[in-house]
């Protein structure tokens, strides 16, 4: 009589949430190294003046038909218009890429397009349930009190001293390059993941954090035609506008990304899948280093390069950036 072979059980996930695979790359510590210099030259590189002008200035010239930055807005409606194609001029920030970036493993590998369209599309949807609310709230802020809020004033600071709206975005913008670090690092497996207990409760809770994050930018944002939109929102007391305005500045920010993630992870969601599936850490390496990478980059950008420009520590500056 044959004996029967036993049954192996399962094996259990050792994943926490969404951005936390079941393996880790060998080397993590490689993957950190790379990334805190790679985020290092993009802060060294990076030229605000071309990104703003030269992209932002001129596809917000082309689609408005007038100069975003000179021309007034002239009422409401113009104000609606206006934040959705500035939202859109600045679309290619880095925050952004790393936020796509991030969500790219999740790309599911579907028998069908169409099913593989709607698994592509839901990652999305979660992102705009944390980022909308988060982009609404703030404009209902600035339609009651923007006049006297930081991001309002046009003053400059003296030679050494930080201006307010400047400091404003130092805070925001180094808070959310420090989280983009942690989820990176958890994400390696180097730290305990952050958000594994809001994952047992709610799976999405990544999407939607990554979506608040977005929203976020707009609280720190000192892009100039932002600050046009800013000012008029706080000058007409409206916080129904505000709120408008500001959700349709985050969701023009975010469209021509999401526009392109739909595209990639339309055609190339099946071979993704397959070569992350390949070897064992890769879809870790690849959501870690979309997070480090930017978070690097952002925390370096937005402290240590101003307070380098402003003389309380050394940074170099790349010869087209002086």
């Amino acid at each position: 009589m044959s004996e029967t072979a036993p049954v192996a059980a399962p094996t259990e996930s050792r994943a926490t949430s969404l951005f936390v695979a079941d393996s880790f790359p060998r080397r993590r510590g490689l993957v950190v190294l790379l990334s805190l210099i790679a985020g290092f030259l993009a802060a060294y590189a990076w030229s605000a003046q071309f990104v703003d002008h030269e992209i932002g200035f001129n596809t917000a010239d082309a689609l408005l038909g007038h100069n975003p930055e000179t021309t007034p807005i002239g009422g409401v409606a113009a104000g609606v218009v206006f934040a959705f194609v500035t939202g859109l001029a600045g679309s290619f920030t880095a925050c952004n890429i790393a936020v796509f970036g991030a969500v790219g493993p999740l790309v599911g590998q579907k028998e069908s397009r169409r099913k593989r369209l709607l698994h592509t599309v839901k990652p999305l949807g979660w992102m705009a349930v944390g980022m909308i609310p988060v982009s609404a709230l703030y404009g209902v802020i600035v339609g009651l009190a923007g006049t006297h809020m930081p991001q309002f004033s046009a003053t400059r600071g003296a030679t050494g001293e930080l201006s307010p709206r400047i400091a404003q975005a130092m805070i925001t913008f180094g808070s959310i390059g420090l989280v983009m670090i942690l989820l990176g690092l958890a994400a390696l497996g180097v730290i305990r993941d952050p958000l594994a207990a809001a994952s047992r409760r709610f799976r999405n809770a990544p999407l939607v954090l990554m979506g608040v994050l977005a929203g976020a930018f707009l609280i720190g944002r000192p892009y100039p035609l932002f600050r046009n939109l800013f000012r008029h929102a706080a000058t007409t007391h409206d916080p129904l506008y505000g709120a408008v305005a500001f959700t349709l500045q985050s969701i023009g920010n975010v469209l021509v990304m999401a526009v392109l993630f739909i595209l990639l992870s339309y055609g190339l969601g099946g071979r993704l899948q397959r070569w992350l599936a390949a070897e064992p850490g890769r879809a870790a390496t690849l959501t870690a280093s979309a997070f480090l990478v930017t978070g690097f980059f952002t925390l370096i950008y937005w402290t240590v390069r101003i307070l380098g420009r402003l003389d309380y520590i050394w940074f170099p500056t790349a010869p087209w950036n002086n």
